[in-house]
């Protein structure tokens, strides 16, 4: 992007985790905030094509971050798939092509670690895009992602956009959605641990603060913890009180800080056009794997999660809820080649998550 402390970007998503990331991070290296351009749902709904349309034409846009999305774990994607496939379809495909209605030439769209196989080759190299079945769980929220993917790749060779994507691995960190029938793992376990100890601590008090601030508990988490329904008592159950993990634990994951995303997502916006410009027919690098190039079992992370936290009960499998895939680490060997590496390790970064979850639920 040429000027790009005055570059006028449109962060679509803004309030989410990765949106707000950004935002950090521009303000952060000298970005002028008035060429940080924001619409909160309520002032641009992304699904409305007119409006979407009308706000690219009337607002002086020179680049987009679509980090808009609807997103959530295994439970979400598993009890919503309607909405998961509609609502990040919708939203990608207006933003996407009203921007090349606009003449809005740089986007960056960004997708996920969940678009590749299930069963696909470790660690997931980029091109193993569609070349295998995809994991059940999340695949309506998948196949949006992958047309976004190819969307932005078709109007780059038609048009000569410069329409770039990014496919992190599993992020979190401040801005973590913690609601417990829609969050992903380490947002959720960061949750479940706590309200334990707390169950342990008899601090209901702070359960209750707990909830109103990051939302409903759900009635088999509250049975785990010895809260009664309406969340009034804690019962002689609560000095006991355990934690239960959806799966066998023995799945793998990778996990990267929203911090480090964000850096990557600047990164990949200022690099060379030429790289993304159709080469024979096909994209030299149509998108970008982000990730940490390690991962490590839901049960270890589990156990560093309860450390982190303090919790010193006891943590139940249960196995007859999916583990989803079974492994799914990707290789970043070409944006590490680029010039991008991650700066947190995952013991650092899950304290900053802890810290950052700790603050809000403080004021």
């Amino acid at each position: 992007m040429k000027n790009k402390m005055k570059t006028r970007i449109f962060i679509a998503g803004h309030r989410g985790m990765v949106g707000s990331a950004i935002i950090r991070r521009l303000l952060s290296i000298g970005h002028d905030p008035e060429c940080i351009i924001t619409r909160t749902h309520k002032e641009l709904d992304l699904c409305n094509q007119q409006a979407v349309n009308d706000f690219f034409s009337t607002e002086k846009i020179d680049a987009i971050v679509l980090a808009a999305a609807k997103v959530g774990g295994i439970h979400a994607n598993y009890s919503y798939p309607a909405e998961f496939i509609y609502s990040n379809t919708m939203i990608q495909t207006n933003i996407i092509h009203g921007a090349y209605q606009a003449g809005i030439k740089n986007l960056l769209f960004l997708g996920s670690s969940c678009i590749y196989p299930k069963m696909a080759p470790q660690p997931i190299k980029e091109e193993y895009l569609l070349t295998g079945v995809l994991e059940p769980t999340n695949e309506p929220y998948a196949l949006a992602k992958i047309a976004g993917i190819k969307m932005c790749e078709a109007y780059n060779r038609q048009y000569a956009t410069s329409y770039r994507s990014v496919m992190p691995t599993n992020l979190y960190g401040p801005g973590d959605n913690y609601h417990l029938e829609n969050s992903h793992v380490v947002p959720a376990m960061i949750r479940k641990f706590h309200l334990a100890k707390l169950a342990m601590q008899g601090d209901l008090q702070t359960i209750r603060k707990d909830e109103a601030i990051y939302g409903s508990i759900p009635e088999d988490i509250k049975d785990a913890i010895g809260l009664n329904a309406q969340s009034t008592a804690l019962s002689s159950q609560a000095a006991k009180a355990r934690v239960i993990l959806w799966g066998t634990g023995q799945a793998y994951r990778e996990f990267l800080h929203v911090d480090d995303m964000a850096i990557a997502c600047i990164f990949t916006m200022n690099l060379d056009q030429s790289l993304f410009t159709p080469d024979s027919g096909n994209m030299k690098t149509s998108f970008l794997n982000v990730g940490t190039g390690t991962d490590q079992s839901i049960a270890e992370t589990a156990e560093m999660i309860k450390k982190a936290i303090g919790f010193e009960g006891e943590v139940v499998f249960d196995s007859s809820k999916p583990d989803g895939t079974p492994k799914k680490l990707l290789n970043t060997d070409r944006i590490n080649t680029l010039g991008w590496k991650p700066e947190f390790d995952l013991q650092s970064g899950l304290k900053n998550a802890y810290d950052s979850y700790l603050e809000k639920l403080a004021s």
